[in-house]
């Protein structure tokens, strides 16, 4: 039983190119990405809002907030709905765009290690690089994504 409970739950999350990997209990829903409406004088970053189950939510490109081109969006786009746990971002919720379908993978201390090569800022959306097996995924940061969210008033 021990064993059991030192394994996570977790998503993989296609960008453009990278993978994120997050827990699963952070994640509400994958949805289709219907068109944003655009939110006048938002960072490059900040795609729009999108309606999902009747709600507003702010949708955010990783990779722009790295400082990368926003990637295109595709029939493949997908947006991932997470949920907010800090409490300053209106609605509870914000989404994060993906270039295909996350995959749930169950990941331990045995498989995953921590990728010391490059270090990362506080303000980065990054905490830091995973080595999965003969992978390297990133760990967002979420706090900081909402923190730049709660910074915007949505």
């Amino acid at each position: 039983m021990a064993a059991a409970t030192e394994e996570l739950y977790s998503l993989l999350v296609p960008l453009n190119e990278d993978r994120l990997i997050v827990p699963r209990a952070c994640v509400a829903e994958v949805v289709r990405l219907s068109q944003p409406e655009a939110i006048a004088g938002g960072p490059e970053w900040l795609v729009g809002s999108l309606d999902w189950s009747g709600r507003a939510v702010p949708a955010v490109s990783f990779e722009s907030m790295m400082g990368r081109s926003l990637p295109e969006l595709t029939s493949r786009t997908r947006v991932v709905i997470f949920h907010a746990t800090s409490g300053n971002i209106r609605g509870g919720y914000y989404g994060l765009l993906t270039q295909g379908f996350p995959q749930l993978v169950r990941v331990n201390r045995d498989v995953l290690k921590v990728d010391t090569a490059k270090q990362y800022e506080l303000d980065d959306p990054v905490v830091t690089r995973v080595r999965m097996i003969n992978e390297y995924t990133l760990v967002p940061d979420l706090d900081v994504i909402e923190a730049r969210l709660a910074e915007l008033s949505l």
